[in-house]
Protein backbone atom coordinates (compact mmCIF):
# COMPACT_ATOMS: atom_id res chain seq x y z
CA UNK A 1 0.00 0.00 0.00
CA UNK A 2 1.08 3.43 -0.73
CA UNK A 3 2.91 5.62 2.35
CA UNK A 4 -0.07 7.28 4.45
CA UNK A 5 0.95 10.88 3.88
CA UNK A 6 1.26 13.74 6.38
CA UNK A 7 -2.41 14.16 7.80
CA UNK A 8 -2.57 17.75 8.34
CA UNK A 9 -4.61 19.67 5.77
CA UNK A 10 -3.24 22.51 3.69
CA UNK A 11 -5.74 25.14 3.28
CA UNK A 12 -4.92 27.31 0.32
CA UNK A 13 -6.43 30.78 0.41
CA UNK A 14 -7.28 32.47 -3.46
CA UNK A 15 -4.84 32.75 -5.98
CA UNK A 16 -1.99 35.34 -5.06
CA UNK A 17 -1.87 35.71 -1.98
CA UNK A 18 1.12 35.37 -0.45
CA UNK A 19 2.57 34.33 2.84
CA UNK A 20 5.42 36.60 4.31
CA UNK A 21 8.62 35.17 3.92
CA UNK A 22 10.14 34.03 7.30
CA UNK A 23 12.05 37.07 8.72
CA UNK A 24 14.77 36.99 11.65
CA UNK A 25 14.99 35.67 14.61
CA UNK A 26 12.79 36.52 17.72
CA UNK A 27 14.07 39.28 19.68
CA UNK A 28 15.67 37.54 22.92
CA UNK A 29 16.38 33.82 21.14
CA UNK A 30 20.25 33.28 21.62
CA UNK A 31 21.77 32.61 18.63
CA UNK A 32 24.50 29.55 18.83
CA UNK A 33 27.89 31.50 18.40
CA UNK A 34 27.25 33.86 21.50
CA UNK A 35 25.65 31.99 23.78
CA UNK A 36 26.75 29.58 26.17
CA UNK A 37 26.96 25.70 25.60
CA UNK A 38 23.57 24.19 27.36
CA UNK A 39 23.76 20.86 28.05
CA UNK A 40 22.77 18.07 25.35
CA UNK A 41 19.16 17.62 25.07
CA UNK A 42 16.02 20.04 24.31
CA UNK A 43 15.94 23.36 25.98
CA UNK A 44 13.87 23.58 29.44
CA UNK A 45 10.16 24.02 28.61
CA UNK A 46 9.81 27.70 28.71
CA UNK A 47 12.82 28.48 27.45
CA UNK A 48 13.80 29.28 23.37
CA UNK A 49 15.87 26.68 22.11
CA UNK A 50 18.92 28.53 19.92
CA UNK A 51 18.32 27.96 16.04
CA UNK A 52 21.54 26.03 15.49
CA UNK A 53 20.45 23.27 18.05
CA UNK A 54 17.30 23.34 15.88
CA UNK A 55 18.50 23.38 12.71
CA UNK A 56 20.98 20.84 14.18
CA UNK A 57 17.95 17.87 15.79
CA UNK A 58 15.28 19.25 12.75
CA UNK A 59 18.42 17.54 10.21
CA UNK A 60 18.92 14.52 11.95
CA UNK A 61 14.92 13.22 12.51
CA UNK A 62 14.43 14.32 8.97
CA UNK A 63 17.15 11.67 7.70
CA UNK A 64 16.34 9.25 10.45
CA UNK A 65 13.53 7.73 8.51
CA UNK A 66 15.75 8.10 4.77
CA UNK A 67 18.45 6.31 6.49
CA UNK A 68 16.78 3.12 6.98
CA UNK A 69 15.41 3.25 3.59
CA UNK A 70 18.47 3.73 2.29
CA UNK A 71 19.92 1.24 4.43
CA UNK A 72 17.33 -1.48 3.15
CA UNK A 73 17.36 -0.28 -0.47
CA UNK A 74 20.89 -0.77 -1.13
CA UNK A 75 20.77 -4.22 0.78
CA UNK A 76 17.93 -5.47 -1.54
CA UNK A 77 20.08 -3.97 -4.08
CA UNK A 78 23.33 -6.29 -2.63
CA UNK A 79 21.20 -9.21 -2.19
CA UNK A 80 19.76 -9.16 -5.88
CA UNK A 81 23.76 -9.09 -7.31
CA UNK A 82 24.23 -11.61 -4.76
CA UNK A 83 21.34 -14.48 -6.10
CA UNK A 84 22.83 -13.61 -9.75
CA UNK A 85 26.37 -14.44 -9.21
CA UNK A 86 25.67 -17.48 -6.95
CA UNK A 87 22.79 -18.77 -9.36
CA UNK A 88 23.70 -17.62 -12.96
CA UNK A 89 27.03 -16.60 -12.46
CA UNK A 90 29.47 -13.38 -12.64
CA UNK A 91 28.98 -13.23 -16.62
CA UNK A 92 24.95 -12.92 -16.37
CA UNK A 93 25.73 -10.13 -13.38
CA UNK A 94 27.64 -8.17 -16.12
CA UNK A 95 24.36 -8.23 -18.52
CA UNK A 96 22.15 -7.03 -16.00
CA UNK A 97 24.51 -4.19 -14.87
CA UNK A 98 24.89 -2.90 -18.28
CA UNK A 99 20.86 -3.60 -18.93
CA UNK A 100 20.49 -1.46 -15.60
CA UNK A 101 23.34 1.40 -16.39
CA UNK A 102 20.83 1.80 -19.25
CA UNK A 103 17.70 2.20 -17.74
CA UNK A 104 19.05 4.98 -15.15
CA UNK A 105 20.73 6.92 -18.09
CA UNK A 106 17.30 6.63 -20.13
CA UNK A 107 15.49 7.52 -16.65
CA UNK A 108 17.30 10.44 -16.47
CA UNK A 109 17.06 11.82 -20.08
CA UNK A 110 13.22 10.85 -19.69
CA UNK A 111 12.63 12.93 -16.43
CA UNK A 112 14.70 16.18 -18.24
CA UNK A 113 15.50 17.46 -14.21
CA UNK A 114 11.70 17.65 -13.44
CA UNK A 115 13.19 15.73 -10.25
CA UNK A 116 14.53 18.44 -8.54
CA UNK A 117 11.79 20.85 -10.00
CA UNK A 118 8.70 19.20 -9.17
CA UNK A 119 10.16 19.13 -5.34
CA UNK A 120 11.06 22.45 -5.82
CA UNK A 121 8.06 24.20 -7.08
CA UNK A 122 5.66 22.30 -5.54
CA UNK A 123 7.31 23.59 -2.16
CA UNK A 124 7.49 27.05 -3.87
CA UNK A 125 3.62 27.05 -4.50
CA UNK A 126 2.54 25.41 -1.26
CA UNK A 127 4.68 28.09 0.78
CA UNK A 128 3.05 30.61 -1.64
CA UNK A 129 -0.42 29.44 -0.89
CA UNK A 130 -1.27 29.12 -5.36
CA UNK A 131 -2.85 25.95 -5.95
CA UNK A 132 -3.24 26.81 -9.72
CA UNK A 133 0.47 26.97 -10.25
CA UNK A 134 0.89 23.73 -8.07
CA UNK A 135 -1.74 21.53 -9.98
CA UNK A 136 0.17 23.16 -13.30
CA UNK A 137 3.48 21.88 -12.33
CA UNK A 138 2.06 18.35 -11.17
CA UNK A 139 0.65 18.16 -14.37
CA UNK A 140 3.00 19.49 -16.40
CA UNK A 141 5.92 17.58 -14.93
CA UNK A 142 4.32 14.13 -15.10
CA UNK A 143 2.83 14.70 -18.52
CA UNK A 144 6.32 15.52 -19.69
CA UNK A 145 8.70 13.28 -18.00
CA UNK A 146 5.81 10.19 -19.01
CA UNK A 147 5.79 11.30 -22.81
CA UNK A 148 9.07 11.73 -23.38
CA UNK A 149 9.98 8.69 -21.48
CA UNK A 150 7.59 6.69 -24.26
CA UNK A 151 9.21 7.90 -26.66
CA UNK A 152 12.61 6.94 -25.51
CA UNK A 153 11.62 3.40 -24.47
CA UNK A 154 10.26 2.74 -28.14
CA UNK A 155 13.83 4.16 -29.50
CA UNK A 156 15.35 1.60 -27.05
CA UNK A 157 13.35 -1.36 -28.27
CA UNK A 158 13.81 -0.64 -31.73
CA UNK A 159 17.28 -0.42 -31.22
CA UNK A 160 18.45 -2.92 -28.96
CA UNK A 161 20.04 -4.69 -31.20
CA UNK A 162 22.23 -2.14 -32.30
CA UNK A 163 23.43 -0.94 -28.62
CA UNK A 164 23.94 -4.48 -27.76
CA UNK A 165 26.19 -5.09 -31.35
CA UNK A 166 27.37 -1.61 -30.16
CA UNK A 167 28.70 -3.74 -26.62
CA UNK A 168 29.60 -6.60 -28.16
CA UNK A 169 26.98 -8.86 -26.56
CA UNK A 170 23.71 -10.03 -28.49
CA UNK A 171 22.79 -11.39 -25.64
CA UNK A 172 22.06 -8.12 -24.14
CA UNK A 173 18.87 -7.38 -26.90
CA UNK A 174 16.13 -8.87 -24.77
CA UNK A 175 17.21 -7.41 -21.53
CA UNK A 176 17.69 -3.82 -22.97
CA UNK A 177 13.73 -4.46 -24.97
CA UNK A 178 12.28 -5.49 -21.06
CA UNK A 179 14.33 -2.41 -19.93
CA UNK A 180 12.54 -0.29 -22.20
CA UNK A 181 8.89 -1.68 -21.79
CA UNK A 182 10.25 -0.95 -17.43
CA UNK A 183 11.46 3.30 -18.48
CA UNK A 184 8.02 4.54 -18.61
CA UNK A 185 6.97 3.48 -14.73
CA UNK A 186 10.30 3.91 -14.00
CA UNK A 187 10.13 7.81 -14.86
CA UNK A 188 6.57 8.31 -13.92
CA UNK A 189 7.33 7.25 -10.43
CA UNK A 190 10.29 9.22 -9.74
CA UNK A 191 8.84 12.78 -10.78
CA UNK A 192 5.31 11.66 -8.55
CA UNK A 193 7.35 10.59 -5.76
CA UNK A 194 9.85 14.20 -6.26
CA UNK A 195 6.47 15.73 -6.55
CA UNK A 196 5.36 14.50 -3.18
CA UNK A 197 8.50 15.40 -1.47
CA UNK A 198 7.04 19.22 -2.00
CA UNK A 199 5.08 18.29 1.08
CA UNK A 200 8.23 18.32 2.94
CA UNK A 201 7.05 14.40 3.54
CA UNK A 202 9.80 11.64 3.11
CA UNK A 203 7.00 8.59 3.85
CA UNK A 204 6.30 8.10 0.14
CA UNK A 205 9.85 8.23 -1.56
CA UNK A 206 10.74 6.12 1.39
CA UNK A 207 8.40 3.43 1.81
CA UNK A 208 7.54 3.06 -1.86
CA UNK A 209 10.98 4.30 -3.90
CA UNK A 210 13.26 3.11 -1.25
CA UNK A 211 11.44 -0.08 0.78
CA UNK A 212 8.67 -1.07 -1.98
CA UNK A 213 10.20 -1.15 -4.91
CA UNK A 214 13.64 -2.74 -3.99
CA UNK A 215 12.06 -4.98 -2.10
CA UNK A 216 9.49 -6.42 -4.52
CA UNK A 217 12.36 -6.60 -7.51
CA UNK A 218 14.31 -8.51 -5.01
CA UNK A 219 11.41 -11.10 -4.04
CA UNK A 220 10.26 -11.34 -7.99
CA UNK A 221 13.95 -11.94 -8.83
CA UNK A 222 14.51 -14.78 -6.15
CA UNK A 223 10.91 -16.62 -7.40
CA UNK A 224 12.59 -16.04 -11.28
CA UNK A 225 15.36 -17.74 -10.40
CA UNK A 226 13.69 -20.28 -8.25
CA UNK A 227 11.28 -21.77 -10.98
CA UNK A 228 14.24 -21.49 -13.55
CA UNK A 229 13.34 -18.20 -15.36
CA UNK A 230 17.27 -17.35 -15.40
CA UNK A 231 18.36 -13.91 -16.64
CA UNK A 232 15.14 -12.86 -18.60
CA UNK A 233 13.11 -13.61 -15.27
CA UNK A 234 15.20 -11.04 -13.61
CA UNK A 235 14.91 -8.42 -16.20
CA UNK A 236 10.95 -9.19 -15.77
CA UNK A 237 11.30 -8.59 -12.24
CA UNK A 238 12.26 -5.30 -12.92
CA UNK A 239 9.32 -4.73 -15.03
CA UNK A 240 6.71 -6.14 -12.23
CA UNK A 241 8.34 -3.72 -9.54
CA UNK A 242 8.92 -1.07 -11.40
CA UNK A 243 5.36 -0.43 -12.88
CA UNK A 244 3.60 -1.61 -9.58
CA UNK A 245 5.60 1.15 -7.93
CA UNK A 246 4.67 3.76 -10.12
CA UNK A 247 0.83 3.48 -9.70
CA UNK A 248 1.62 3.33 -5.79
CA UNK A 249 3.44 6.42 -6.40
CA UNK A 250 0.86 8.18 -8.56
CA UNK A 251 -1.89 7.23 -5.70
CA UNK A 252 0.24 8.63 -3.12
CA UNK A 253 0.75 12.02 -4.68
CA UNK A 254 -2.84 12.13 -5.99
CA UNK A 255 -4.48 11.86 -1.93
CA UNK A 256 -1.55 15.09 -1.22
CA UNK A 257 -3.35 17.19 -4.36
CA UNK A 258 -6.71 16.36 -3.16
CA UNK A 259 -6.09 18.01 -0.24
CA UNK A 260 -5.55 21.02 -1.88
CA UNK A 261 -8.85 22.80 -2.97
CA UNK A 262 -9.81 23.20 -6.67
CA UNK A 263 -8.53 25.13 -8.79
CA UNK A 264 -8.27 25.79 -12.70
CA UNK A 265 -4.40 24.45 -13.15
CA UNK A 266 -1.83 27.73 -14.34
CA UNK A 267 1.13 26.06 -16.39
CA UNK A 268 4.20 27.96 -16.05
CA UNK A 269 6.65 25.68 -18.50
CA UNK A 270 9.20 28.26 -18.60
CA UNK A 271 9.81 29.00 -14.76
CA UNK A 272 9.70 24.41 -14.32
CA UNK A 273 12.09 24.26 -17.41
CA UNK A 274 14.41 27.21 -16.42
CA UNK A 275 15.37 25.29 -13.28
CA UNK A 276 14.85 22.01 -14.40
CA UNK A 277 17.39 22.14 -17.08
CA UNK A 278 20.21 22.62 -15.16
CA UNK A 279 19.48 20.63 -12.86
CA UNK A 280 18.97 17.73 -15.48
CA UNK A 281 22.22 18.47 -17.12
CA UNK A 282 23.68 18.08 -13.49
CA UNK A 283 22.07 15.05 -13.01
CA UNK A 284 22.83 13.28 -16.31
CA UNK A 285 26.09 14.30 -15.38
CA UNK A 286 26.86 12.77 -12.19
CA UNK A 287 24.61 9.94 -13.34
CA UNK A 288 26.96 9.78 -16.25
CA UNK A 289 29.57 9.28 -13.97
CA UNK A 290 28.19 6.46 -12.03
CA UNK A 291 27.87 4.10 -15.37
CA UNK A 292 29.37 5.14 -18.15
CA UNK A 293 32.54 3.38 -16.79
CA UNK A 294 30.33 -0.07 -16.74
CA UNK A 295 29.17 0.72 -20.44
CA UNK A 296 32.52 1.65 -21.60
CA UNK A 297 33.85 -1.53 -20.62
CA UNK A 298 31.30 -3.55 -22.61
CA UNK A 299 32.22 -1.25 -25.76
CA UNK A 300 36.36 -2.34 -25.00
CA UNK A 301 34.64 -6.14 -24.70
CA UNK A 302 35.82 -6.67 -21.40
CA UNK A 303 35.15 -9.82 -19.88
CA UNK A 304 35.29 -8.64 -16.57
CA UNK A 305 32.00 -6.21 -16.41
CA UNK A 306 30.33 -8.87 -14.17
CA UNK A 307 33.35 -8.83 -11.37
CA UNK A 308 33.50 -5.10 -11.39
CA UNK A 309 30.04 -4.24 -10.98
CA UNK A 310 30.02 -6.55 -8.02
CA UNK A 311 33.18 -4.65 -6.47
CA UNK A 312 31.28 -0.91 -7.13
CA UNK A 313 28.34 -2.39 -5.26
CA UNK A 314 30.36 -3.57 -2.19
CA UNK A 315 31.61 0.07 -1.94
CA UNK A 316 28.16 0.97 -2.62
CA UNK A 317 26.78 -0.22 0.73
CA UNK A 318 30.02 1.90 2.37
CA UNK A 319 28.88 5.40 1.11
CA UNK A 320 24.78 4.89 1.65
CA UNK A 321 24.69 7.06 4.69
CA UNK A 322 25.47 10.18 2.19
CA UNK A 323 22.09 10.36 -0.02
CA UNK A 324 19.69 9.96 3.06
CA UNK A 325 21.56 12.76 4.93
CA UNK A 326 21.99 15.00 1.61
CA UNK A 327 17.84 14.64 1.46
CA UNK A 328 17.54 16.29 5.20
CA UNK A 329 20.36 18.36 4.81
CA UNK A 330 19.28 20.61 1.55
CA UNK A 331 16.14 22.22 2.83
CA UNK A 332 17.96 23.60 5.82
CA UNK A 333 20.96 24.93 3.82
CA UNK A 334 18.63 26.62 1.38
CA UNK A 335 16.68 27.98 4.90
CA UNK A 336 19.81 29.03 6.56
CA UNK A 337 21.61 31.08 3.51
CA UNK A 338 18.59 32.58 2.43
CA UNK A 339 18.35 34.18 5.57
CA UNK A 340 21.85 35.11 5.87
CA UNK A 341 22.75 32.81 8.64
CA UNK A 342 25.85 31.34 7.50
CA UNK A 343 27.48 30.68 10.80
CA UNK A 344 24.12 28.00 11.35
CA UNK A 345 24.95 26.97 7.08
CA UNK A 346 28.94 26.08 9.00
CA UNK A 347 27.59 24.40 11.98
CA UNK A 348 24.97 22.43 10.32
CA UNK A 349 27.99 21.56 7.48
CA UNK A 350 30.08 20.20 9.92
CA UNK A 351 27.82 18.11 11.74
CA UNK A 352 26.58 16.36 8.67
CA UNK A 353 29.82 15.54 7.28
CA UNK A 354 31.37 14.12 10.63
CA UNK A 355 28.03 12.38 10.68
CA UNK A 356 28.69 10.94 7.19
CA UNK A 357 32.15 9.79 8.08
CA UNK A 358 32.21 8.03 11.39
CA UNK A 359 28.56 5.62 10.18
CA UNK A 360 30.19 5.17 7.06
CA UNK A 361 34.56 4.23 8.49
CA UNK A 362 33.85 0.74 9.42
CA UNK A 363 32.59 -0.42 6.29
CA UNK A 364 35.70 1.38 4.31
CA UNK A 365 37.38 -0.42 6.87
CA UNK A 366 36.04 -3.82 6.14
CA UNK A 367 37.39 -2.97 2.21
CA UNK A 368 40.38 -1.69 2.72
CA UNK A 369 41.44 -4.79 4.96
CA UNK A 370 39.19 -7.91 3.33
CA UNK A 371 38.50 -6.93 0.10
CA UNK A 372 38.98 -10.76 -1.54
CA UNK A 373 37.42 -12.39 1.41
CA UNK A 374 34.53 -10.16 1.05
CA UNK A 375 33.93 -10.52 -3.18
CA UNK A 376 34.28 -14.43 -2.40
CA UNK A 377 30.90 -13.86 -1.09
CA UNK A 378 29.64 -13.44 -4.50
CA UNK A 379 31.83 -17.21 -5.62
CA UNK A 380 35.68 -17.87 -6.28
CA UNK A 381 35.98 -15.82 -9.49
CA UNK A 382 35.00 -12.55 -8.24
CA UNK A 383 37.83 -12.28 -5.73
CA UNK A 384 40.11 -11.30 -8.39
CA UNK A 385 38.40 -7.89 -8.05
CA UNK A 386 40.05 -7.29 -4.97
CA UNK A 387 42.28 -4.67 -5.65
CA UNK A 388 39.41 -2.92 -7.92
CA UNK A 389 37.82 -2.97 -4.63
CA UNK A 390 40.30 -1.25 -2.74
CA UNK A 391 40.52 1.65 -5.15
CA UNK A 392 36.85 2.41 -5.63
CA UNK A 393 37.09 2.68 -1.46
CA UNK A 394 39.48 4.99 -1.58
CA UNK A 395 37.82 7.82 -3.99
CA UNK A 396 34.15 6.89 -1.88
CA UNK A 397 36.41 7.52 1.49
CA UNK A 398 37.34 11.19 0.06
CA UNK A 399 33.87 11.73 -1.12
CA UNK A 400 32.39 10.84 2.35
CA UNK A 401 35.21 13.34 3.87
CA UNK A 402 34.55 16.25 2.23
CA UNK A 403 30.27 15.37 2.64
CA UNK A 404 27.43 16.98 1.26
CA UNK A 405 29.55 19.74 -0.43
CA UNK A 406 27.55 19.84 -4.08
CA UNK A 407 24.22 19.89 -2.10
CA UNK A 408 25.61 23.04 -0.09
CA UNK A 409 25.95 24.98 -3.84
CA UNK A 410 22.86 24.05 -4.88
CA UNK A 411 21.18 25.01 -2.30
CA UNK A 412 23.20 28.20 -1.86
CA UNK A 413 21.81 28.59 -5.42
CA UNK A 414 24.95 27.59 -6.97
CA UNK A 415 23.31 25.41 -9.27
CA UNK A 416 25.18 26.24 -12.23
CA UNK A 417 28.57 25.88 -10.28
CA UNK A 418 27.47 22.00 -9.00
CA UNK A 419 26.32 21.29 -13.08
CA UNK A 420 29.98 22.65 -14.09
CA UNK A 421 31.37 20.37 -11.70
CA UNK A 422 29.68 17.25 -12.95
CA UNK A 423 30.28 18.17 -16.76
CA UNK A 424 33.68 18.46 -15.51
CA UNK A 425 34.29 15.04 -13.72
CA UNK A 426 32.46 13.04 -16.82
CA UNK A 427 34.44 14.47 -19.19
CA UNK A 428 37.32 13.55 -16.72
CA UNK A 429 36.12 10.13 -16.49
CA UNK A 430 35.84 9.62 -19.66
CA UNK A 431 38.87 10.43 -21.01
CA UNK A 432 40.64 8.64 -18.47
CA UNK A 433 38.62 5.20 -19.04
CA UNK A 434 39.20 5.25 -22.48
CA UNK A 435 42.75 5.84 -21.66
CA UNK A 436 43.57 3.34 -18.91
CA UNK A 437 40.77 0.59 -20.09
CA UNK A 438 42.86 -0.82 -22.95
CA UNK A 439 45.95 -0.89 -20.73
CA UNK A 440 44.75 -1.87 -17.39
CA UNK A 441 41.18 -3.76 -17.58
CA UNK A 442 38.53 -2.91 -14.95
CA UNK A 443 41.61 -1.90 -12.55
CA UNK A 444 41.88 1.42 -15.06
CA UNK A 445 38.54 1.49 -14.76
CA UNK A 446 38.48 2.11 -11.57
CA UNK A 447 41.63 4.45 -11.25
CA UNK A 448 39.85 6.74 -13.51
CA UNK A 449 36.36 6.95 -11.69
CA UNK A 450 38.43 7.57 -8.05
CA UNK A 451 40.46 10.23 -9.33
CA UNK A 452 37.24 11.76 -11.14
CA UNK A 453 35.31 11.63 -7.90
CA UNK A 454 38.47 12.87 -5.96
CA UNK A 455 38.96 15.79 -8.30
CA UNK A 456 35.26 17.15 -8.33
CA UNK A 457 35.09 16.79 -4.28
CA UNK A 458 38.43 18.61 -3.88
CA UNK A 459 36.58 21.19 -6.29
CA UNK A 460 33.59 21.59 -4.50
CA UNK A 461 34.96 21.50 -0.89
CA UNK A 462 37.12 25.27 -2.06
CA UNK A 463 34.14 26.29 -3.62
CA UNK A 464 32.09 25.72 -0.85
CA UNK A 465 35.02 27.79 1.60
CA UNK A 466 34.85 30.59 -0.92
CA UNK A 467 30.81 30.68 -0.88
CA UNK A 468 30.06 30.28 2.85
CA UNK A 469 33.63 29.67 4.90
CA UNK A 470 33.25 26.10 5.60
CA UNK A 471 35.66 23.61 5.72
CA UNK A 472 33.97 19.99 6.29
CA UNK A 473 36.51 18.97 9.17
CA UNK A 474 35.63 18.65 12.59
CA UNK A 475 36.80 17.56 16.33
CA UNK A 476 34.25 14.27 15.55
CA UNK A 477 35.30 13.37 11.95
CA UNK A 478 39.44 13.46 13.47
CA UNK A 479 37.39 11.00 16.27
CA UNK A 480 35.99 9.03 13.73
CA UNK A 481 39.41 8.63 12.03
CA UNK A 482 40.88 7.82 14.50
CA UNK A 483 38.80 4.72 15.39
CA UNK A 484 39.25 4.17 12.35
CA UNK A 485 43.03 3.58 12.31
CA UNK A 486 42.10 1.91 15.28
CA UNK A 487 39.75 -0.83 13.60
CA UNK A 488 42.59 -1.12 10.33
CA UNK A 489 45.35 -2.29 12.51
CA UNK A 490 43.21 -4.79 14.54
CA UNK A 491 41.61 -6.32 10.91
CA UNK A 492 44.86 -6.35 10.00
CA UNK A 493 45.96 -8.29 12.40
CA UNK A 494 43.19 -10.99 12.50
CA UNK A 495 43.76 -11.17 8.36
CA UNK A 496 47.47 -12.25 9.55
CA UNK A 497 46.59 -14.54 12.19
CA UNK A 498 43.77 -15.93 10.68
CA UNK A 499 44.57 -17.97 7.32
CA UNK A 500 41.14 -19.66 6.71
CA UNK A 501 37.99 -17.95 4.46
CA UNK A 502 35.40 -18.22 5.84
CA UNK A 503 36.61 -17.62 9.82
CA UNK A 504 38.61 -14.84 8.52
CA UNK A 505 35.65 -13.21 7.35
CA UNK A 506 33.48 -12.86 10.28
CA UNK A 507 36.48 -13.21 12.51
CA UNK A 508 37.71 -9.35 10.59
CA UNK A 509 34.71 -7.93 10.61
CA UNK A 510 33.40 -8.47 14.21
CA UNK A 511 36.83 -7.20 15.42
CA UNK A 512 36.93 -4.00 13.05
CA UNK A 513 33.26 -3.07 14.49
CA UNK A 514 33.97 -3.70 18.17
CA UNK A 515 37.73 -2.03 18.25
CA UNK A 516 35.79 1.11 16.07
CA UNK A 517 32.84 1.11 18.36
CA UNK A 518 34.99 1.10 21.56
CA UNK A 519 37.46 3.43 20.28
CA UNK A 520 34.81 6.40 19.36
CA UNK A 521 33.31 5.71 22.99
CA UNK A 522 36.46 5.81 25.23
CA UNK A 523 37.12 8.98 22.61
CA UNK A 524 33.90 10.46 23.60
CA UNK A 525 30.59 11.96 22.46
CA UNK A 526 30.56 15.50 21.64
CA UNK A 527 27.49 17.73 22.18
CA UNK A 528 26.23 17.50 18.78
CA UNK A 529 26.38 14.44 18.52
CA UNK A 530 23.93 13.70 21.96
CA UNK A 531 22.19 15.90 20.18
CA UNK A 532 21.69 13.94 16.65
CA UNK A 533 21.07 10.27 18.72
CA UNK A 534 18.39 12.05 21.07
CA UNK A 535 16.44 13.65 17.99
CA UNK A 536 16.69 10.38 16.02
CA UNK A 537 15.48 8.34 19.29
CA UNK A 538 12.34 11.00 19.59
CA UNK A 539 11.75 11.21 15.70
CA UNK A 540 8.41 9.35 16.49
CA UNK A 541 5.45 11.89 16.94
CA UNK A 542 7.61 15.14 15.83
CA UNK A 543 6.50 17.43 12.80
CA UNK A 544 8.57 17.99 10.05
CA UNK A 545 11.31 20.43 9.05
CA UNK A 546 10.07 23.97 8.68
CA UNK A 547 9.91 24.90 5.09
CA UNK A 548 12.29 27.40 2.86
CA UNK A 549 11.01 30.28 2.31
CA UNK A 550 9.60 31.00 -1.25
CA UNK A 551 12.13 31.40 -3.94
CA UNK A 552 14.90 29.18 -2.64
CA UNK A 553 15.79 26.04 -4.06
CA UNK A 554 14.05 22.80 -2.39
CA UNK A 555 14.34 19.13 -2.63
CA UNK A 556 16.79 18.06 -5.36
CA UNK A 557 18.28 14.58 -6.43
CA UNK A 558 21.13 13.70 -4.71
CA UNK A 559 23.15 12.65 -6.94
CA UNK A 560 23.04 16.05 -8.54
CA UNK A 561 25.23 17.33 -5.80
CA UNK A 562 27.35 14.00 -5.01
CA UNK A 563 27.70 11.00 -6.56
CA UNK A 564 26.47 8.36 -4.13
CA UNK A 565 25.48 4.84 -5.61
CA UNK A 566 25.82 2.80 -8.88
Amino acid sequence: MAAEPDRRTVRVPPAGARRPAPGPAPQGEPEPQGAPAPQPGPAPRGEPEPQGDRHVRGMARGGGLNLVGALLSQAAVFLIMLLLARVLGIREVGRYAQCYAVLSLAGLLSLSGFRAGLTRFVAVHLADSDAPALRGTVRLGLAISAASSVVLAVALALGAPWLAARLHDPGLVTGLRLVALTLPASTICEAALAATRGWRTQRPFTFIGQLYEPGTRLLLTALALATGAGLTGAYWALVGAGWSAALLALVALGRLVRRVPSARPVYRPRQLFGFSTVSWVSSLSSTGLIWVDTLLLGFFANPEIGVYNVATRLVTVAIFVLAPINAAFGPYIAHLHHRGELADVRRVYAVATGWVVRLSMPAFVALLVLPGDLLRVFGGEVAAGAAVTVVLALGQLVNAATGPCGTVLNMSGRVAVNMADNVAALVLNMLLNLWLIPAYGIVGAALAWSVSLIVVNVARVLQVRALVGALPFTVGMVKGIAAGAAALLAGLLVRWLLPGWPWRLGVGLLTIVTVYLAVVLALGLGREDLMVLRALVRRRGRGVPKPPPPGTPTGGTPTAGTVVAR
